[in-house]
Order: C-alpha cells, then sequence, then structure tokens
C-alpha cells in the first residue's frame, strides 16, 4: 500500500519512482513466484504506485507546458495568437488541477480502504442444514469470483456440517480493489429452493449472512498484547468429534471490547494464533473506521443482523431463477451464472 502523507505532489515524485524501481525489482525476482500471496501483494502497490507516478509525470509536463506558453504569450504582440495561449495555459492549469484531485483521492483514507484486501465471514443463519449448504454455495460463489479476477483465496476458519455446509466459514481474498467490489455483499442473503433433503417437494425459505471486513496490517492498527486473553483447545470436526490430542486451536477474547475469534483450520497452534490476530485485527480495523468515518456499514453487527428473513439485502429465488438485490430493488437472471461467480453486473451496478 502507499502509505505516505499527502504533501506538495513535485516533492513526492522521486520518492514514487524509488518505491516503483523496488517494486519492479521484487517482481522480477523468480522466487515471488513460489509465494502466490507475497506475489498478489506486490502487484497491488506495485499498480497502485504506478498510478500515483504517471499522473505526477503528467503534472510534471503540464507544469513545463504551462511555463513555456506563458513565455511565448509575454512577447506576443498578436491579439489573436495572444487569447489562443492563454485558452491554452487555462485547458492546461485546469487539466492539471483535475489531476491534483485525482492524486488526493487516490490517497484518501476511504480509496486506501477500497484496495485492501478482505476477510469475509459467511454464518448459516435461519434453516438449519439447509441455510449451512447455502452458506456453503455463498463461499462457493466468492471463490469463484476471485478466481475470474485472478485474486487469491485463503481460508482462515470453518465448521463444516455432515453434509458438506458450513455453520460458519471466515476466508481472506487478497486482490486490488477486492474490498471496493465485495463490500456490498455485506449483509442477509435469503434462499428459496427446494433443499436436496426435502422429499415432498416443498420450497424452504433460508438465510446466511456475510461480513466483509477490510484486512486491516500492522500499520493500520496496532492490538496491545496486554488487552488480549489467548486461550488454547483441542480442535474438533464435523459433529463436535475430537479430532486432535493437542491444543492446537486459538480462542483470542479482545477485553476492552470483548470481541471473540477462534481458529482450529491449522494443524499448528501458532499459525491458527497468527490468523486468529489477522481476523480480530480486521474486525478492530473496521469499528474504528466506522467511529471515524462512518463511510462504512454502520457496525460490523448491524451489518450481518440477527439472521431473520426480514433482515435480508438479497433472494435468491432458485424456482424463477432470479436473484433481487432489495437495497437496488433490481433483479438479475441466470441463477447458476451468478453461484459461478458472474457477479460483475451486481457488483457494477452498486458501484455507479
Amino acid at each position: 500500500m502507499v502509505h505516505e502523507k499527502t504533501r506538495p505532489m513535485n516533492n513526492n515524485l522521486e520518492q514514487y519512482r524509488i518505491r516503483l524501481s523496488e517494486l519492479g525489482h521484487q517482481l522480477e525476482d523468480p522466487a515471488i513466484f513460489s509465494t502466490p500471496q507475497k506475489l498478489s501483494e506486490v502487484s497491488r502497490e506495485y499498480n497502485q504506485v504506478k498510478e500515483i507516478v504517471d499522473k505526477l509525470d503528467k503534472i510534471k509536463n503540464l507544469g513545463e507546458k504551462i511555463r513555456e506558453t506563458e513565455k511565448i504569450a509575454e512577447s506576443e504582440k498578436d491579439p489573436e495568437i495572444l487569447n489562443l495561449a492563454r485558452e491554452e495555459i487555462k485547458k492546461m492549469e485546469t487539466e492539471k488541477n483535475e489531476i491534483q484531485n485525482e492524486i488526493k483521492m487516490a490517497l484518501s483514507p476511504k480509496n486506501k480502504l477500497a484496495r485492501k484486501n478482505v476477510i469475509m465471514e459467511i454464518r448459516a443463519g435461519t434453516g438449519g442444514e439447509e441455510a449451512a449448504l447455502f452458506a456453503a454455495n455463498l463461499f462457493q460463489m466468492y471463490s469463484h469470483f476471485a478466481e475470474k479476477k485472478g485474486w487469491q483465496t485463503e481460508i482462515l476458519d470453518s465448521n463444516r456440517t455432515d453434509l458438506g455446509g458450513f455453520k460458519e466459514i471466515t476466508f481472506r481474498i487478497v486482490g486490488l480493489d477486492a474490498y471496493k467490489n465485495l463490500q456490498s455483499e455485506s449483509g442477509v442473503h435469503r434462499v428459496q429452493r427446494i433443499p436436496k433433503t426435502e422429499k415432498t417437494g416443498r420450497i424452504h425459505t433460508s438465510t446466511a449472512t456475510v461480513a466483509v471486513l477490510p484486512e486491516a496490517e500492522e500499520i493500520d492498527f496496532k492490538i496491545n498484547p496486554q488487552d488480549l486473553k489467548i486461550d488454547t483447545f483441542r480442535s474438533s470436526g464435523k459433529g463436535g468429534q475430537n479430532v486432535q490430542k493437542v491444543e492446537s486451536a486459538v480462542r483470542i477474547t479482545h477485553l476492552p471490547t470483548g470481541l471473540v475469534v477462534s481458529c482450529q483450520d491449522e494443524r499448528f497452534q501458532q499459525r491458527n494464533k497468527d490468523k486468529a490476530l489477522k481476523i480480530l485485527r480486521s474486525r478492530l480495523f473496521l469499528m474504528e473506521e466506522e467511529k471515524r468515518q462512518r463511510e462504512i456499514e454502520t457496525s460490523r453487527r448491524t451489518q450481518i443482523g440477527q439472521a431473520k428473513r426480514a433482515e435480508k439485502i438479497r433472494t435468491y429465488n432458485f424456482p424463477q431463477d432470479r436473484l433481487t438485490d432489495h437495497r437496488l430493488q433490481k433483479s438479475w437472471h441466470n441463477l447458476p451464472e451468478i453461484m459461478n461467480g458472474n457477479l460483475d453486473p451486481i457488483i457494477e451496478a452498486f458501484n455507479k
């Protein structure tokens, strides 16, 4: 990420050039391809820094052209040519100001948030096993969407059911503008369909909640170790049976807020701890952003609601092959394609 504060534009150009060169060397190193996550992160920052460098170059070139045109105007006696020169200067000044505003927007906290990776949490709501299966379908949908974008998906924690659904699953998506694209997915998703377990052919209505958190890095939010209570326990599998004899699972409680995060997917305690801290930091960061800027949803609890059918933001109606977003009051058809990750038309409707 570009962490520099906004200073006079031209003073930043050389610093950004140096950073762009550093990132370019990293991308040329064959070793980076053995770590897809690192490759994605470096590529993301490279694109961001290059965008800033290109804009600063345009400002520099416009400044030089403005000065050259001003010199011509000073010695010009023909009124018609003088007016043309003044109009050209005015046009270039306007373009220069527009690019400066674009840079300020690119470096603004809101834009930095939009470009972050995301941590998504999906939980089965009303509907029992069918809700858990729907939660799994949503995870697959977002995973396919990420794959189409060339992004990386990493499961951080999950709790599967016997039929292959998820009581809950937390995962990370690494990619440029991931939060910008996915933040509108927060809320209660409702499904109407005939479950695989239904023998009479009756349509059931179930829900799952989705929460989208911008991934926070240590530079974004530092956690005081004294504010944490860390417990370890044995991982459990489907149905709650014990699957390990060692206490590799980790539960972290943030004492000031009462937030609790658990991770048990990894076999090693330290990896589970690292993942739990990543989730906790992102939750705390989102809470802080909500208080400071009020540019995201009012709070994580408001995002996901209580998983009641009345709180739905979107309905997936399989018998009618229709997805309806109730915030936009708009519908799309071809649910199989949508569930296979074709979310671009819906996301583009939100970003207009």
